[in-house]
């Protein structure tokens, strides 16, 4: 998993340490033990532990790293409670999700969010970016805080990069907006005050060519990652914690849900739509207009709702016709 500085791209609003963390929690506090006390600023997921954070664990997980570090575990999960010495129970995990990270970080779906622009050439260019001076940049952009970019980048008008670390050599169309907020909240209570914060970034790697008028939101804790040497055309949407790899070609309208995790010299017909934390592997060949709902295992090739064996979709067309359906 890429690292990143966190604090780039969402400044720490205030410096708190485990014992006053109580202060911030929300509604029913179960059980609560500290073992050591330790100032906190990051959070942790566990694909990427970090030192000196929180992690929310809303199952049983028994990790000896965790404890290794300091790391303090905020769970709904009385299992955990007997494994970590630095641990918070509580009754609700997503709204003290939601609570802690509002409180402790900076972002852009909460009133009071800063960033200071200075206006070049026509584009809006955050102060606390680094650009190098061999980008080409449009019109009508705007570039925020803690945005990265490397050589011989191409950025064409009315794009929007936040929250987000490019690499040399890419190329990024007209009207693309890159780490934009994830979709995240919780289902059964709605609206735009019950949104999870994401503040996790986009990494796009060497020589990818992204079309335009698409959208890549940033992680919700980690990254949403575009592999190198990767061609995205218009109008293609990838959601938070996507993990896409090296050499992928995906083709207009097609949508990849949140946790994705895509392999290698993979292609994409237009119009396909992923579900949500599926995992699909190197050198898979996915039709236009295929619902993928489930694993594709290497060097697959499917295509249909729900995606299968395109051989066997065939197959099953011809039946189909022969059928009179």
């Amino acid at each position: 998993m890429r690292s990143f500085k966190r604090s780039n791209f969402f400044p720490l609003k205030k410096k708190y340490d485990v014992n006053n963390l109580l202060d911030l929690l929300d509604g029913k506090i179960i059980d609560n033990n500290i073992h050591k006390n330790f100032e906190i600023n990051d959070v942790s997921s566990l694909t990427q532990l970090r030192n000196n954070s929180i992690i929310f664990l809303e199952k049983d997980y028994n990790n000896q790293k965790i404890k290794s570090l300091n790391i303090h575990v905020i769970t709904n999960k009385l299992s955990n409670k007997e494994y970590y010495k630095n641990i918070t129970l509580v009754d609700n995990l997503n709204h003290n999700y939601n609570k802690l990270l509002n409180d402790l970080f900076n972002h852009d779906d909460q009133i009071g969010f800063n960033d200071e622009y200075n206006f070049v050439n026509g584009s809006h260019i955050s102060k606390f970016s680094k650009i190098d001076n061999s980008c080409q940049i449009g019109k009508n952009c705007v570039i925020s805080r803690g945005v990265e970019i490397g050589k011989n980048c191409i950025i064409k008008n009315n794009v929007v990069i936040k929250n987000a670390i490019i690499h040399n050599d890419v190329v990024i169309s007209d009207n693309t907006s890159i780490g934009t907020t994830g979709f995240g909240f919780n289902f059964k209570i709605r609206g735009s005050k019950h949104l999870n914060p994401q503040v996790g970034i986009v990494i796009i790697d060497e020589n990818v060519h992204l079309g335009a008028n698409c959208t890549i939101d940033r992680g919700k804790i980690d990254v949403t990652l575009i592999g190198k040497n990767s061609m995205i055309d218009n109008m293609v949407h990838i959601a938070h914690n996507v993990i896409l790899g090296k050499n992928a070609c995906i083709a207009a309208q097609t949508g990849i849900s949140g946790s994705v995790l895509i392999g290698d010299n993979v292609t994409i017909g237009g119009q396909v739509g992923l579900a949500g934390h599926i995992i699909i592997g190197d050198n898979v060949v996915i039709a236009a207009k295929s619902g993928v709902t489930k694993n594709i295992k290497d060097n697959s090739v499917v295509a249909g709702f729900p995606a299968i064996d395109i051989n066997e979709w065939k197959k099953n067309i011809v039946i189909n016709r022969r059928n009179g359906r």
